[in-house]
């Protein structure tokens, strides 16, 4: 992933996007594609590798054991996104807000890289951490994978 500023790539990003194909269809669990706002930024008050469900802290990503720790967990900082584009990423049946498709951290980092996520996508907790103070809301997203 690459963030632009001015027209000039200034930093690129190692990604983590769906184990299943590219898609906007909701229950897809595909990676959205298209033209996308930042909607919500969560978590700035946050230490990294705080997990959050429902988009609300609960602990450490460190403090989860057994199965709940093997599973991929939303982790330090939550950047929620906006479908721009109707009939594509906006709307009934294929809208990336109401599909809760998000750019977050991870606690499986080492997995970056590769297709891993259930549709959002991943960074490292301190890429994830970086961007989110880099950009703001409104600020926009386009995804081609």
């Amino acid at each position: 992933m690459a963030l632009i500023e001015k027209g000039a790539i200034v930093k690129v990003y190692t990604v983590s996007t769906s184990i299943k194909p590219p898609s906007c269809i909701a229950d897809s669990y595909g990676t959205p594609t298209g033209l996308h706002a930042i909607a919500d930024k969560i978590g700035s008050d946050q230490p990294e590798g705080m997990v959050f469900k429902g988009r609300l802290p609960t602990k450490h990503f460190s403090e989860y054991e057994g199965e709940e720790a093997e599973k991929q967990l939303i982790t330090s900082r939550i950047m929620r996104l906006r479908g721009l584009e109707p009939d594509l990423n906006s709307g009934p049946g294929c809208d990336s807000y109401d599909r809760y498709i998000y750019i977050h951290g991870t606690n499986q980092e080492d997995q970056i890289g590769q297709p891993a996520s259930a549709g959002c996508v991943e960074l490292t907790n301190t890429d994830v951490i970086e961007l989110f103070e880099r950009i703001d809301d409104e600020d926009m997203v386009y995804l081609r994978i």
